[in-house]
């Protein structure tokens, strides 16, 4: 049998410094995940999509894909056709972690896109790496700038489908300071799709 990757994973899990929730995995999907992705449980994603419909970190503000869950997709209904891009998390502002292969013959790394700049960035960690370090608390530091007072009780109520729409948008002069504007929850799948446009239209994509 083969070494699975998971028993790192759950160990980053119990010791996380702030609340992870594992989602429960439905073995028949996670199985047809990984044929589609061509992967073994010994990667961190293989793993991942094997025991958990994802997971569900720091208050639900971060969401790992999985084998998908009620409300959160799989990681394979993520994947971008020939453009090698796999969205492997999303988080509550509607940003995105994709893995991607920016060069042939170069190692595929994640890159993030988020509302505040609409930009994709990359991380230059592979994927067990950075959900390593997601895991290890670098959240905290990561969104420094994106948080309010008391977020954790709003991030916290809203369903796995949702996000927090934000007027005026991060993006903006008068949206940076998220204690300052107008914040509802909307579906997840429409908040990312406004970012994209917004990049779009502004010319960053």
């Amino acid at each position: 049998m083969e070494q699975s990757a998971w028993s790192d994973i759950s160990a980053l899990v119990a010791a996380a410094p702030y609340p992870v929730q594992v989602l429960p995995a439905d073995p028949q999907q996670a199985a047809a995940c990984l044929a589609a992705l061509e992967i073994t449980t010994r990667s961190w994603l293989g793993a991942v999509v094997a025991n958990s419909g994802g997971l569900v970190i720091d208050h639900g503000w971060l969401r790992v894909l999985g084998g998908g869950h009620d409300g959160l997709p799989d990681v394979v209904a993520e994947m971008t056709p020939g453009v090698g891009r796999l969205v492997v998390a999303f988080d509550v502002m509607g940003g995105q972690f994709a893995w991607l292969q920016a060069e042939p013959d170069v190692r595929p790394t994640v890159h993030y896109f988020g509302p505040e700049d609409l930009a994709w960035q990359d991380l230059e960690l592979g994927y067990g790496d950075w959900l390593e370090a997601m895991l290890a608390g670098a959240i905290t530091q990561f969104y420094e700038g994106l948080r309010w007072p008391e977020w954790e009780a709003e991030v916290a109520s809203i369903a796995l489908d949702q996000g927090i729409s934000a007027l005026p948008p991060p993006w903006t002069r008068e949206g940076k300071d998220l204690s300052a504007v107008s914040r509802k929850p909307i579906r997840l799948a429409e908040l990312v799709s406004v970012h994209q446009d917004a990049a779009c239209q502004l010319g960053l994509l």
